[in-house]
């Protein structure tokens, strides 16, 4: 029996366990339901080094077969303060508590398998160990100094390790397909706190009030002109706000204006430069009479997948469900494309014997804008020529087919390398 068919049989099983966690969902570090769950089925299926309270609430399982690498799993296991009204017959039991962003999957899905393991590292002869790390508090501290992961490391779950995998579900993606790809796969964040004060007043009377909710505009406008205009344009980053709070009724000016939002970024010194200039977009109150305080809470760095290790998913993954199902575009909030009118731009031309790049519709193939540049682009000059890989610069160069034509284009800058009209050549 095939590792697919395998999982198949299983299925049963892990909706139940899904369904059964998501039935009692529980915040960061109060995983105690949810972590005896995950040692008593440990148990059941047998062979495992069980080790609990590792980060509080979290729980390792370890499975060894000889010597080897030891490779870590992990899944999340916290829910998030949520009312559910999906009106599923094992919706949340706890008021206003709902595992909404799949943890209860997670958790089902290595304990899927942890079962796979038992069965096949014995039976191949895969020689190794395989440490399951159930990590709590991955959505918030909990009133906590820290959060799951770096708990679980203080605590030793990481001692040894050798390498790391993980997944998150995605409801924007169709079934059966995976998103897999080397570099970077998630961003820093980090989220900030920040109070404007002044004086405040009677509504009738503002020119006796400093008003902060006046020195709230000029502050909003810098903060929202961070990415804009204080970042380097192509190292992404975004600034957002989630809750801006002042007063209490209409005809009393506040004393305070309270803002709460978060950071994301992938460049270690564009992480350090957003808080910078967070707090000197605050620091526009003093200059306008008031003051402000400053906080941030340092969240996870970016994470970055490493290339060997992918590359030995995309093989097992393609062996699996076909080349086909892998997704392997780009992450984060910097795109290589932008929508127009319901469509797509790419940069495109032909290179050799012309010095014209356009920039086209991709899905009608209409003109959107044209370059002249100063030397021919000429393929002979790359190596790997159409059809390889080549580089220009450093640069990876991709292919890309539209309409019948074939663009060989720079991955960052849009550059066109070489074009080929299949049709006609």
């Amino acid at each position: 029996m095939s590792m697919l068919d395998q999982a198949a049989a299983l299925l049963p099983e892990m909706c139940r366990l899904r369904r059964e966690i998501h039935h009692h969902p529980e915040l960061a570090f109060r995983e105690v339901r949810t972590a005896a769950l995950v040692a008593d089925t440990l148990r059941e299926i047998g062979g495992f080094d069980i080790r609990s309270g590792v980060g509080k609430t979290g729980v390792v399982g370890e499975l060894r077969n000889g010597a080897g690498p030891t490779i870590g799993i992990r899944a999340d296991m916290d829910a998030l303060p949520i009312h559910e009204a999906t009106g599923a017959a094992y919706s949340s039991t706890e008021a206003g508590l709902m595992h909404a962003c799949g943890h209860d999957a997670h958790t089902a899905m290595l304990l899927g398998t942890a079962h796979l393991l038992k069965q096949r590292m014995a039976a191949e002869g895969l020689q190794g160990t395989v440490r399951l790390l159930f990590q709590p508090a991955e959505e918030d501290t909990g009133g906590e100094a820290m959060s799951g992961a770096p708990m679980m490391i203080r605590d030793g779950a990481m001692e040894g390790v050798d390498a790391v995998i993980a997944l998150h579900v995605d409801s924007t993606q169709p079934l059966g397909q995976i998103t897999l790809r080397p570099g970077f796969s998630s961003a820093a964040v980090d989220s900030f706190k920040g109070w404007i004060t002044a004086s405040g007043g009677h509504g009738a009377y503002p020119h006796e009030a400093g008003d902060p909710i006046w020195m709230l505009g000029p502050v909003l406008m810098a903060l929202h002109g961070i990415v804009a205009r204080r970042i380097d344009p192509m190292k992404p980053a975004v600034v957002s706000l989630g809750q801006v709070h002042a007063g209490a009724t209409s005809n009393v000016i506040p004393g305070e204006v309270f803002l709460h939002g978060t950071l994301r970024s992938f460049d270690p010194g564009v992480r350090e430069q957003l808080l910078t200039e967070v707090e000197r977009a605050l620091a526009l109150a003093r200059a306008l009479g008031g003051d402000y305080r400053f906080e941030i809470e340092r969240g996870y760095p970016a994470g970055s997948n490493h290339p060997t290790v992918t590359a030995w998913l995309h093989e097992v993954a393609g062996e699996l469900l076909g080349a086909g199902s892998i997704d392997t575009t780009s992450t984060g909030t910097g795109a290589s494309s932008v929508a127009v009118k319901g469509g797509r731009l790419y940069t495109m031309g032909n290179s050799g014997n012309s010095d014209v790049v356009w920039c086209l519709d991709a899905l009608k193939g209409t003109e959107i804008w044209k370059h002249t540049y100063p030397q021919p682009l000429d393929a002979r000059q790359f190596e790997g020529g159409p059809g390889g890989t080549p580089t220009v610069d450093g640069e990876k160069v991709y292919t890309l087919s539209h309409q019948g034509d074939l663009f060989c284009l720079a991955a960052a800058s849009g550059k066109v390398v070489w074009s080929k009209n299949l049709q006609k050549d």
